[in-house]
């Protein structure tokens, strides 16, 4: 959490600085191209080819930050307050060690090298102990944590087995949501107003599973409803990478033109909602599987069927899984 929230933070206190940072940028892009002793003439020279376009694929070397990305890792130290862990990274340590931030040489074009050098910039401009401290306030009292699959830890049958442990999960959340401190490398941070969110299915287990402090601490509940065949229709017609796109996409690849018609998206929708009645509700996912069946012939020929157009209607869907989705003993072997 506090990651993301330094990295919001830079990116917004990037925007004060970027005036000056692009200026910074264009000069150093100048001293690359021309060299540091070059006279003011050459300079403004180049300075108006660089603006005009002229250089931009002309390649060049700069000095960047370097970010320590695939250096040597940071290593972990148990037994820190508030029961969490400490980390310290080894190569902040070397960077501090070394009096200054450490450089690497790349080798780019003019016209790819003004992202890197206007944020080097801008981190230049910056102090870095600010970025941090409004990084900490933000996380602190903007923060949001959501917990997924909450159901899998809530105990079921008494406290034996497996159940043990599930409720040692709980207890060890218990002073993260009711509020306490963690130590982070970037120093303590309070979790008394960050907003915790926790979702789970809840086919087999019950909320009232929960340990009852826990539940105490999650005060507001809302239920969601299943999806619906409507609900399935969109998600395969309205989502920006649906998987009728990207199985049309795939297709396309081998030279094949495939198209749905709207009575086979209908279809698929249906089988879909009737498999999770029938089997288990596994919600959106069912519809990966039921694509999945309903293609396997056509991905499994598409290199033979090149330069070929397959329309994909309800007839076809209800051919390729309608008699498995009404048999309940072979619909069982459907993801």
């Amino acid at each position: 959490l506090v990651e993301v929230a330094i990295g919001l933070t830079r990116e917004k206190m990037r925007e004060d600085v970027k005036a000056r940072a692009q200026v910074n940028a264009e000069e150093r892009v100048l001293e690359a191209l021309v060299g540091k002793t070059a006279s003011p003439a050459t300079r403004d020279s180049f300075r108006k080819r660089l603006r005009d376009g002229e250089l931009d694929d002309k390649e060049i070397e700069i000095e960047v930050a370097d970010t320590g990305a695939g250096g040597m890792p940071g290593f972990e130290i148990p037994g820190m307050p508030g029961a969490n862990i400490g980390v310290l990274n080894i190569n902040d340590m070397l960077s501090k060690a070394m009096g200054g931030r450490r450089t690497k040489a790349r080798k780019t074009t003019v016209r790819d090298s003004y992202a890197l050098l206007v944020n080097d910039e801008s981190d230049k401009l910056l102090d870095q102990d600010e970025v941090v401290r409004r990084a900490l306030e933000s996380a602190e009292n903007d923060g949001i944590v959501f917990i997924d699959e909450i159901d899998k830890i809530a105990s079921r049958e008494g406290g034996i087995g497996a159940g043990v442990s599930r409720e040692g999960v709980q207890r060890d959340l218990l002073p993260l949501v009711e509020g306490t401190t963690v130590a982070t490398k970037y120093g303590p941070i309070k979790t008394d107003h960050i907003l915790f969110i926790a979702s789970g299915a809840f086919h087999v287990s019950k909320p009232s599973d929960l340990l009852p402090e826990l539940q105490g601490r999650l005060p507001i509940r809302v239920e969601l409803r299943a999806l619906e065949k409507e609900d399935f229709v969109r998600i395969l017609t309205e989502t920006e990478a649906s998987l009728i796109k990207q199985y049309v996409a795939l297709m396309k690849t081998e030279g094949v033109e495939l198209t749905f018609t709207d009575d086979a998206i209908d279809s698929l929708a249906g089988i879909a909602v009737d498999l999770n009645a029938s089997v288990e509700n596994i919600g959106a996912r069912r519809l990966q599987t039921v694509m999945e069946r309903v293609l396997d012939e056509i991905s499994y020929d598409a290199p033979d069927r090149n330069g070929t157009a397959v329309t994909i209607d309800a007839a076809y869907v209800q051919k390729h899984v309608g008699d498995l989705s009404r048999n309940t003993d072979l619909s069982r072997f459907i993801l």
